[in-house]
C-alpha cells in the first residue's frame, strides 16, 4: 500500500467504483530499485478503479494533484530528481509527463532511450518518490517543441498525420511499441507510480474517430491497463472524446483563462471563467491541463508571465475550480518549464527559455506561486473529505459582493465553501457576514475578502482527534504527532480570524505565541485572532487528545514543510526546501535546503536531528518541537571568461559531406516554387542550419537573384555569389498549399557589376537556418509538413539551370541526441566539442557569415552545495549577429542579437563539470566591430543542500 494512498484514504464509506485493472505480476525492475520511506511500503499489484468523484487505488480515493514536468527540457538526468522532489515537497501528489517521439527518433526504425533520454530511469524515480504518474506519449504533444514531439522525418511520410491513414499509422505504432512497453511496467498495477495514460493531445479538429480508437487498442494491446484519460481543448467545446467511437474513460478539459497576454499581467480571465466542464457522468471532473504559466508570445520576458499567473490567479481561479466542478483531477501546466535546448523549440512561440513562468524557474529556483502551490496542495491532499463531495446550499453573505458557493462531503457531511468576489477583477477590499448552516450548528461568521483573494474554508470537519465546527482560516495541513494533533492554519496578514472546535467539557487553553483571545460555550470553543506572524495555540482536556493549533500568515504558512515517514507524517518549518524524512530510533533524518542561515524546527517523535547526515543541536520549545540553526550556503566566487580563441567558417567551406539535390517530388501539401525541391528535411537534414551551393553557367546579363526560404519566425539566411557577400533575409513563417503566399521569406539581392563574365561558372550559396518545426495544432499536415529551407531560387537574366548541393546535420553523437546540431561545419567537424584543434587568436571584427570562439575555464563550486549558473550577455549594440552556445559540446541555446528577448541563459549542472569547454557558434549578418561583446557567466541560485549526488 502506497503511503502516500493511505494519507489520502477518505473517512467514511465508498461509492461503488468501476475496475479497470486485473492486476498483471509485477515487474522486477521496479522490485530492485531503491525505495526511500516516502515512496511505496508495498511493491505488489494494486488495483486503480474510479467513479463519479475520484480515482481510486486499492479502494482508496485519491487526489490527483499534478504538475507537469518535460524531462527532454532538462538535459542532466542528475537533476530530474531535483525537480520530482521538489514538485513533490509542493504538495503534488503526481507528476504529469509528455513523452516526446522527436527526441527519442533521429529516423525512423532508430530509437534511443539511454542518457538524458532514459525514461525508464525518470519513471523509476516517479516510483521511488512516490508521485503519481500520468503518461502522455502522443504520439502528437505539442508542448510548444519542434514539430509538436512529432520527429522530423515523419514529414516525408506519405498519409495525413493525426489520423489512421496507412503511412502514419505504420509510423505511430513504432513509437507506441517502443514507448508503451516502459510505461506499462511502471504502472500502479505493477507496483508502479502510473496512473493514467493520456492518449493523443488536444484533438479536437480534423479529428479522426479511428484513429483514437486505433491508439486505444495499441495501448491496451501493448500492457496499458490503467485509465485512458484525454485532454480536450478549449475549455471543451471541440471533440472531447466522451462518448462514441473513440472515446476514453475519463475525458479531461485544457482550460487556460488567463491567456498569454504576458504585458498586461493585470489581464483577468480573458480566455473565460475557468472552470472545467463535467464531460462523464460516471467519472471525475479532470482539469487535465490547467493553466500555471504562459508562453512569451510578445517578448515581455517570463517574469511578467510569473506575475500574470500569480498567486491572486491561482487563488481566484484553482479555488474556484475545485468548488465550482468538484474535481479531483487536476494536471498542471507548468510546474517546471526548463530549457529549449538545442533545436528543441517550435520557433512561431517560444525561444530558448522555457521558464513558462512557473512555480519553479528555469534554474529551478522556487517562488512565491511555489508557495501557493504547497498551500493549496496541502490542503487537498490532507483534508480527505474533499474527495467526495456534491453541491450544496452555500451560507449567505450579507453583502452581496461576496460570492459564496458550497460543496459537501455526503459521507462525513464536511462542507467547503468558496469565499470570493462576485466581481473576480475588482481590487476591493470587503468585509462581510455569513449565514452558516453548518453540521454543528448555525453561525454568523465573519469574513473579509481582499481583492482578488478567495478562501477555501472548511465546516463540520474531524480533524484528527479534532472536531472543526468552522474556521474563516483557511487550512494548510494537519498531523498527529505522538498523540498530539499539530494543524496549520492561515489567512492573509492583517485579516481577522476566528476558529470553533467542538468539545464536551470546556478545555484548557493555553497561548504560547500571540494574541489569541478564547471562550467556550454549549460545547463550541472558539479562537479569535489576527492573523500576524505565527500564533501558537495548545489546546489540552475537552475529551479529546491535544491539539497544537498553528495560526499563521500566508507568508508563515508557506515557511512549513510536509514530510511522510514509515512512522507517519512530520512537520518541518523554516528551511527553504524539505526533500525527505526518515525517522531512525530518536533521531530524525533530514535531507533539506537553506539559501541563508535560518533556524529549523521540526515537529516529529523524535530526540535528535540530523539534516544532510550532520548532527544539529536542537533544544525542546513549549510547543513540543525541537528547535535548531542551520548554515546558509557558502560563496561563489566565478571565473571571468577571457582568452578568446577564433576560428573562420567560410561560405561553402570544404568539399566535403555535400550530397546532390536533385528531387522533383515531396510529400509536402506545400509544393516549391521552382524546381529541385530543395526542402531539407527532404535529404535527412531535420535540425539547425543548411547550406546550400548551386552552380550555374552566367551570360554576364544577370541582375537580381531573388531567393525564397523557409525558416519559421526568427530565423535568417545569409546569400553569397562566387564567394561575395550580397546580404540577408528573414526567413519565411510559412506557406499554403494554395497559392496565397507565393513568396514566402523572400529576398532579393543585387548582382554587383562585374562579378559574373560570360561562360565561366558561378556559384550561388546560401545558408539557410531552420528554427525548428511547425506544431500541428490543426491536424492538417499544411500546418506541420511546413518545409524548412529553400523554396525557390531564380537568378533574373539567367538562362542555365542552376545544379544544387545541400549539406547539413550528421547523424548524432549517443549522448546528445538527434537535435544537439545542425549543419554548419564546424558542428559537422566537431569544432563545438572540447578539445577541438585548429584555433587562434580572436580577430577584432565580426564579418558576415559564420565564425566560431571559444574559451575554457574551471569551476570550483562549494562542496556540499546546488549552484545554478547562468550566461549573460551584455552587448548593448545590436550588430545583426546570433551565436548558438555550446557547453561541453551542449548546445544550450541561441542568443539573437537585436532580436531578444533572452539574454540570459541557464547551464544545467550535469552539462557543467569542473572544466568546461564554452564555444560560441556566431552567425553574422554584417560586418561589425569587435566579437560578440562582453558575456559573463552569473548566479542564479546558491544553496547548501540535502540533494543527492546523482539521479
Amino acid at each position: 500500500m502506497r503511503l502516500l494512498a493511505v494519507a489520502l484514504v477518505l473517512l467514511g464509506s465508498l461509492a461503488a467504483t468501476t475496475p479497470v485493472v486485473a492486476a498483471p505480476v509485477a515487474d522486477s525492475a521496479v522490485a530492485d530499485s531503491v525505495v526511500p520511506d516516502s515512496a511505496m511500503s508495498d511493491l505488489g499489484r494494486h488495483e486503480v478503479s474510479y467513479d463519479k468523484y475520484s480515482l481510486t487505488v486499492d479502494g482508496e480515493r485519491v487526489m490527483l494533484w499534478s504538475g507537469e514536468f518535460h524531462y527532454f527540457r532538462l538535459p542532466s538526468p542528475e537533476l530530474w530528481r531535483d525537480v520530482l522532489e521538489k514538485i513533490r515537497a509542493a504538495g503534488f501528489s503526481g507528476v504529469s509527463l509528455y513523452f516526446h517521439w522527436g527526441y527519442h527518433s533521429p529516423a525512423p526504425g532508430s530509437y534511443d532511450f539511454t542518457g538524458v533520454r532514459d525514461v525508464d530511469r525518470l519513471l523509476r524515480m516517479a516510483d521511488e518518490l512516490g508521485l503519481y504518474v500520468v503518461a502522455r506519449p502522443g504520439p502528437y504533444i505539442n508542448a510548444e517543441t519542434s514539430g509538436g514531439g512529432f520527429p522530423a522525418w515523419l514529414k516525408a511520410v506519405d498519409g495525413r498525420a493525426r489520423s489512421s491513414d496507412p503511412g502514419y499509422t505504420a509510423a505511430y505504432r513504432e513509437w507506441l511499441g517502443h514507448i508503451n512497453p516502459i510505461i506499462a511496467r511502471h504502472q500502479v498495477s505493477r507496483g508502479g507510480s502510473v496512473i493514467a495514460y493520456n492518449v493523443e493531445n488536444e484533438y479536437g479538429v480534423n479529428v479522426d474517430a479511428a484513429y483514437m480508437e486505433q491508439l486505444q487498442q495499441k495501448a491496451r494491446a501493448d500492457g496499458i491497463d490503467v485509465p485512458i484519460v484525454h485532454n480536450n481543448c478549449c475549455g471543451g467545446y471541440l471533440a472531447n472524446w466522451s462518448s462514441g467511437q473513440g472515446a476514453v474513460q475519463i475525458p479531461g478539459v485544457d482550460d487556460y483563462p488567463q491567456s498569454f497576454n504576458c504585458p498586461d499581467p493585470k489581464t483577468w480571465a480573458s480566455w473565460g471563467e475557468g472552470v472545467t466542464r463535467r464531460l462523464n457522468d460516471d467519472a471525475p471532473v479532470y482539469a487535465a491541463e490547467y493553466q500555471a504559466g504562459a508562453i512569451d508570445l510578445n517578448n515581455a520576458g517570463y517574469e511578467k508571465c510569473r506575475e500574470l499567473t500569480g498567486p491572486d490567479y491561482m487563488k481566484v481561479f484553482y479555488k474556484s475550480n475545485v468548488i465550482s466542478s468538484g474535481a479531483t483531477m487536476f494536471g498542471f501546466y507548468m510546474a517546471y518549464g526548463g530549457t529549449s535546448w538545442g533545436w528543441l523549440p517550435q520557433p512561431n512561440d517560444v525561444y530558448t527559455s522555457y521558464d513558462y513562468g512557473a512555480a519553479i524557474t528555469e534554474s529551478r529556483g522556487l517562488t512565491t506561486k511555489y508557495d501557493e502551490f504547497k498551500r493549496q496542495g496541502y490542503f487537498m491532499t490532507s483534508v480527505a473529505p474533499i474527495l467526495k463531495t456534491d453541491p450544496a446550499t452555500a451560507p449567505t453573505s450579507a453583502d452581496p459582493a461576496v460570492h459564496t458557493e458550497a460543496r459537501s462531503n455526503p459521507d462525513t457531511r464536511t462542507q467547503f465553501v468558496l469565499v470570493r468576489h462576485a466581481d473576480r477583477r475588482t481590487d476591493t477590499d470587503l468585509p462581510t457576514t455569513l449565514d452558516w448552516s453548518t453540521p454543528d450548528g448555525r453561525y454568523q461568521v465573519p469574513v473579509r475578502v481582499a481583492g482578488r483573494d478567495a478562501k477555501i474554508l472548511v465546516a463540520g470537519y474531524d480533524l484528527g482527534g479534532q472536531r472543526l465546527a468552522w474556521s474563516n482560516s483557511e487550512i494548510l495541513t494537519h498531523v498527529t504527532v505522538s498523540g498530539r494533533d499539530v494543524a496549520v492554519f492561515y489567512g492573509r496578514d492583517g485579516e481577522q480570524g476566528s476558529t470553533v472546535l467542538r468539545y464536551s467539557t470546556a478545555p484548557t487553553v493555553k497561548v504560547l505565541d500571540g494574541e489569541v483571545r478564547s471562550s467556550y460555550e454549549n460545547g463550541d470553543l472558539r479562537l479569535d485572532y489576527t492573523h500576524s506572524g505565527l500564533s501558537r495555540v495548545l489546546i489540552t482536556g475537552g475529551g479529546r487528545q491535544p491539539m497544537l493549533l498553528l495560526l499563521g500568515t500566508d507568508e508563515t504558512a508557506a515557511q512549513f514543510w510536509r514530510l511522510d515517514t514509515a512512522s507517519g507524517p512530520v512537520l518541518v518549518r523554516g528551511t527553504a526546501l524539505a526533500r525527505s524524512a526518515q525517522l531512525v530510533g530518536d533521531r530524525l533524518a533530514l535531507r533539506a535546503d537553506t539559501d541563508r542561515a535560518t533556524e529549523v524546527e521540526v515537529f516529529a517523535p523524535a530526540r535528535h536531528l540530523t539534516v544532510g547526515g550532520r548532527p544539529v543541536p536542537v533544544r525542546r520549545t513549549s510547543s513540543g518541537s525541537l528547535l535548531g540553526s542551520l548554515p546558509g550556503p557558502e560563496q561563489v566566487r566565478l571565473p571571468e571568461l577571457t582568452n578568446w580563441q577564433y576560428r573562420a567558417e567560410p561560405p561553402g567551406f570544404s568539399e566535403s559531406g555535400w550530397t546532390t539535390a536533385d528531387k522533383t517530388t515531396t510529400a509536402s501539401p506545400i509544393k516549391p516554387k521552382t524546381l529541385p525541391v530543395l526542402y531539407a528535411d527532404e535529404y535527412g537534414h531535420h535540425n539547425g542550419n543548411v547550406w546550400y551551393r548551386g552552380r550555374f553557367t552566367p551570360t554576364g546579363a544577370e541582375k537580381t537573384v531573388s531567393v525564397n526560404a523557409i525558416t519559421g519566425k526568427r530565423g535568417i539566411y545569409l546569400v553569397w555569389l562566387n564567394g561575395r557577400y550580397l546580404g540577408s533575409a528573414a526567413g519565411g513563417v510559412q506557406a499554403d498549399s494554395e497559392p496565397v503566399n507565393p513568396d514566402p521569406g523572400r529576398g532579393d539581392f543585387a548582382v554587383p557589376e562585374g562579378l559574373l563574365a560570360d561562360g565561366q561558372q558561378a556559384e550561388l550559396t546560401v545558408l539557410v537556418e531552420n528554427m525548428g518545426h511547425n506544431d500541428d495544432w490543426t491536424a492538417d499536415d499544411v500546418r506541420f509538413k511546413q518545409p524548412r529551407g529553400l523554396f525557390g531560387v531564380v537568378v533574373e537574366g539567367a538562362t542555365a539551370p542552376i545544379s544544387w548541393q545541400i549539406r547539413g546535420s550528421r547523424p548524432s553523437d549517443g549522448e546528445r541526441g538527434p537535435m544537439n546540431t545542425g549543419g554548419l561545419y564546424g558542428e559537422r567537424a566537431g569544432w563545438h566539442l572540447p578539445g577541438s584543434g585548429g584555433w587562434q587568436q580572436t580577430p577584432g571584427t565580426l564579418s558576415p557569415g559564420v565564425s566560431w570562439y571559444r574559451t575554457n575555464f574551471r569551476l570550483d563550486l562549494p562542496r556540499g552545495h546546488d549552484v545554478s549558473l547562468g550566461l549573460r550577455f551584455d552587448d548593448a549594440t545590436a550588430r545583426g549577429y546570433r551565436v548558438l552556445i555550446f557547453v561541453n559540446g551542449w548546445n544550450m541555446g541561441q542568443y539573437l542579437n537585436g532580436v531578444g528577448p533572452q539574454r540570459e541563459f541557464v547551464l544545467p549542472n550535469g552539462v557543467l563539470r569542473d572544466h568546461n569547454t564554452l564555444t560560441f557558434a556566431v552567425i553574422a549578418t554584417e560586418a561589425a566591430q569587435g566579437d560578440p561583446g562582453p558575456v559573463s557567466l552569473v548566479t542564479l541560485g546558491n544553496h547548501r543542500t540535502g540533494a543527492p549526488a546523482g539521479g
